[in-house]
């Protein structure tokens, strides 16, 4: 059937889309984080802005826009620099807030678990238009699984973009409800929640400072 919409060796897709998906990274990091300090209604809030930020890409790929920053590399780098600019602004916002929890000795830890960290659709989907890497990984990773003689690509497209979002939508799930139940935690140890905010910090800085090194090659 799937062959015949111009996708080909789905199970390969699939278990190749499991794997990336289950990659450490600033999207499922920052979902996690999110259900943790706000809840499940947020942490899915935070999913949202991941899948929009994800469909974007996919769109983009699927019109060309990966050649693009391969024959103009300045817009690679502007995107990168953007980018990695704002993932270690995150970061360095979440150690200040574990900062300023340590000191502030009368700060109690359900007002940890309530403290704002944005609006977590809108920092979601910022978080995942911030790679312009992402945009090569979906074309190339794309079209190794669709036809190339098929009269209807887009169809192509759609299939495995609907895959993904499935694949993402159930692992996601599973981090915020994980998040959720770490929350029980935080309410009742407020080291251990500040220090799980630090970590955070540290590691959105990290992902920051390795985008900003990042290649095409």
């Amino acid at each position: 059937m799937l062959i015949s919409l111009g996708v080909t060796d789905i199970w390969t897709y699939v278990l190749g889309t499991v794997f990336v998906v289950l990659l450490p990274g600033p999207n499922s990091l920052f979902v996690l984080a999110t259900a943790a300090q706000r809840g499940v209604g947020a942490g899915y809030s935070a999913a949202c802005g991941v899948f929009i930020g994800d469909t974007i890409l996919m769109l983009l790929s699927a019109i060309g826009i990966a050649s693009l920053l391969r024959t103009e590399p300045m817009f690679f780098s502007v995107l990168k620099y953007l980018g990695a600019a704002y993932l270690c602004w995150l970061g360095i916002n979440m150690l200040l807030s574990a900062w300023r929890n340590m000191r502030d000795k009368s700060l109690t830890s359900e007002r940890i678990e309530q403290q704002k960290i944005g609006q977590p659709l809108r920092k979601a989907l910022m978080l995942s238009l911030s790679n312009p890497k992402a945009i090569l990984f979906f074309v190339s990773f794309f079209i190794q699984f669709v036809d190339p003689g098929y009269a209807h690509p887009g169809v192509s497209f759609l299939i495995l973009g609907l895959i993904v979002q499935i694949i993402s939508f159930l692992y996601l799930s599973l981090l915020i409800f994980t998040g959720a139940r770490l929350a029980h935690w935080f309410r009742q140890r407020k080291r251990l929640a500040t220090g799980a905010l630090t970590s955070v910090g540290a590691m959105f800085v990290s992902f920051g400072v390795k985008l900003a090194t990042a290649t095409l090659t």
